[in-house]
């Protein structure tokens, strides 16, 4: 089927989706990167005007979109693209399982900054549910790529870097300029590539560890000692006796601690 012209934008971006559409030579280069293959499965989210689920449709084998505009919903369906399926929702509100998709299906999206968090945690949780997702392929805002990709010891570390790195590896692939989008957004914008791991490779997490990483981080600017109280109190043991378990110094800062110690305190914490 040819592709449908891509002329001027028709719709009016609408602040309260957070919507900035991606141009075509932007959205050319960022399918080169992601690389659909015939045989593979795609979720897209947050379709917009279709810049890139055009062409991954012309490329991959199928193409779930799922858009929470209905009236960008609306004109994508109307096209009839060979090999796409429309969903009108919001995908926070969407059970992963309810689309039937494939294992090893791939996702891509331009995610809106004010939810892409929420959305990055929903895709790890879906993959530790289902074990549905081979990779995906975001565009975000810089700064939250910065988080995901960020390493012990500097700023940018903290609870979304240690979460995701539970449960996947992810590398920057491109920096877009504003000008990449309609209308420019006030920040920089970075697409990563989000690799989920095995079942086979994902640490076993311990009960004690969201509610720890929730409490250190959200006093990072004390040490681990101090941060630790609440946390310790919870499972009935004291902070000296968890980071002693855990062969930790207790000056240490939350940053300062990689995935695999902060694994090992919960553990102590659940001792």
């Amino acid at each position: 089927m040819a592709r449908p012209s891509e002329g001027p934008p028709r719709h009016r971006p609408r602040k309260r989706f957070g919507q900035h559409f991606l141009v075509p030579t932007w959205a050319a280069k960022l399918v080169s990167a992601i690389d659909p293959q015939p045989d593979q499965t795609f979720l897209e989210i947050g379709p917009g005007q279709g810049a890139i689920t055009r062409r991954l449709a012309e490329r991959a084998a199928a193409v779930v979109a799922v858009e929470v505009d209905r009236d960008l919903a609306a004109t994508l369906r109307a096209e009839a693209i060979d090999r796409l399926t429309v969903i009108e929702a919001d995908v926070l509100e969407i059970d992963m399982a309810s689309l039937g998709l494939p294992a090893g299906t791939r996702v891509a999206g331009n995610l809106p900054y004010n939810i892409s968090s929420p959305i990055l945690f929903q895709l790890l949780d879906a993959q530790r549910r289902l074990n549905l997702f081979a990779d995906a392929t975001l565009m975000l805002q810089k700064e939250v790529a910065d988080r995901l990709i960020a390493l012990p010891g500097t700023r940018d570390y903290g609870p979304l870097t240690i979460f995701t790195a539970l449960d996947a590896r992810v590398t920057r692939l491109l920096t877009l300029p504003p000008g990449a989008f309609h209308p420019p957004p006030k920040v920089t914008s970075a697409v990563v590539r989000v690799l989920f791991l095995p079942a086979s490779q994902r640490p076993v997490v311990p009960a004690a560890f969201e509610s720890m990483i929730r409490a250190l981080f959200g006093a990072r600017r004390k040490t681990v000692a101090n941060g630790l109280k609440a946390p310790a109190a919870a499972t009935g043991t004291t902070p000296a006796d968890a980071l002693a378990r855990a062969g930790l110094d207790p000056r240490l800062r939350p940053e300062q601690l990689s995935v695999g110690q902060l694994l090992a305190l919960a553990r102590a914490l659940s001792t």
